[in-house]
């Protein structure tokens, strides 16, 4: 694995690929907070942030140079239900649409159920996010449908689109997922023969 996924401790530390995620665009559009106009005032978020367990961020870290390039969270933890949500998820541009911003999700679902023993796992999104409710699928979620002006932020309605991976489900697709990720889907140039939708679709029925 090229990537893992940590708790942070002290967020950022003035990495380049950090402060592609605090300043402004399309990252923000879709997450209560944010953006944020300079590099310190993202890293005095996340700390004051960060005190408590609930979200638990993490940072992807790649590997090599031990640089943050995304951010991801546990939400709404409920281990008594066996329920948890993964969330909060901003990725910087050097690790968007890259087999390793799906490894970081993988390693995520693969703590939740073989760690933590989790029952149920969820995405959330809002109803207008595309590209998030795409991502759900291609991962294997299954959708289950839509909560009508279910919150409020950044001024605007939300409707909300509920996605969910259970227990049951999860070791055919941790499978898929290896099969997918090992070295022979991909070609010298680093590109996949097989993408994780003809996968995953088979599991999500």
């Amino acid at each position: 694995m090229s990537y893992r996924a940590d708790r942070p401790r002290a967020p950022c530390r003035g990495s380049p690929r950090c402060q592609s995620l605090g300043q402004g665009g399309r990252n923000w559009t879709y997450l209560p907070y944010g953006p944020f106009a300079r590099l310190e005032e993202y890293r005095d978020w996340l700390e004051r942030e960060n005190i408590g367990d609930d979200p638990l961020r993490h940072a992807i870290i790649e590997r090599r140079s031990g640089r943050a390039v995304g951010v991801a969270s546990y939400m709404r933890i409920d281990p008594r239900a066996g329920v948890i949500e993964v969330g909060g998820i901003n990725y910087s541009p050097p690790l968007q649409r890259t087999p390793a911003a799906t490894e970081a999700m993988y390693l995520m679902m693969r703590r939740v159920f073989d760690e933590l023993g989790y029952r149920r796992y969820e995405w959330k999104c809002d109803a207008l996010n595309a590209p998030s409710r795409a991502a759900a699928q291609r991962l294997g979620f299954h959708y289950e449908g839509t909560f009508r002006q279910a919150t409020v932020y950044k001024a605007r309605n939300r409707d909300t689109c509920w996605f969910s991976i259970l227990d049951t489900e999860w070791p055919d697709l941790k499978t898929r997922f290896e099969c997918w990720l090992a070295p022979d889907n991909f070609d010298a140039t680093g590109q996949q023969r097989q993408n994780l939708s003809s996968f995953t679709q088979r599991v999500r029925g």
